[in-house]
């Protein structure tokens, strides 16, 4: 049976462990997508540089290639794109979140980018100028903390 103290612990960590998880399966997502939205961005130029609209086009879905008509198949891409751009927004705002939960849990706050603003009583362009916009000892910025592992804990994804 575990001391009190170590139990504690072993929430912390566990919990770190799960919001660390979510992070990654995030940014997962977001290359898979991004690299399906590239994919699509390629058929696009492929159609525009095809001139003969009249004529069927071969697209192919998984393993195996289907006729379409050419302006249906570019329709099809463009939804298909729009919808890639909105899911990978909505992942990407969902991970900024998460990464601050992440830091947070970690006694970091919040992380480079995280909600800072512009002009807020945050990390401002003064007062960074105020510091010479520089960091403040070892490169490491306002905010940051030094890793166990002798690095700056800079919290880049």
């Amino acid at each position: 049976m575990l001391s009190p103290e170590a139990e504690r612990v072993l929430q912390y960590l566990v919990e770190v462990e799960e919001l660390a998880e979510e992070v990654l399966a995030d940014k997962r997502q977001i290359v898979d997508l991004d690299a399906k939205r590239n994919q699509n961005r390629e058929g696009l130029r492929a159609l525009q540089k095809d001139l003969s609209l009249s004529e069927d086009v071969m697209v192919c879905f998984g393993n195996m290639f289907i006729r379409m008509p050419h302006l249906q198949t570019k329709e099809m891409i463009e939804k298909d794109q729009e919808h890639l751009d909105k899911e990978i927004e909505k992942l990407r705002k969902q991970l900024k979140v998460k990464v601050n939960r992440l830091f947070e849990a970690q006694g970091m706050g919040y992380g480079p980018g995280g909600n800072w603003k512009p002009g807020g009583r945050e990390l401002s362009a003064r007062t960074l100028q105020g510091r010479g916009g520089k960091p403040l000892r070892g490169g490491q910025w306002p905010g940051q903390r030094v890793s166990g592992t002798g690095g700056t804990g800079s919290g880049c994804l």
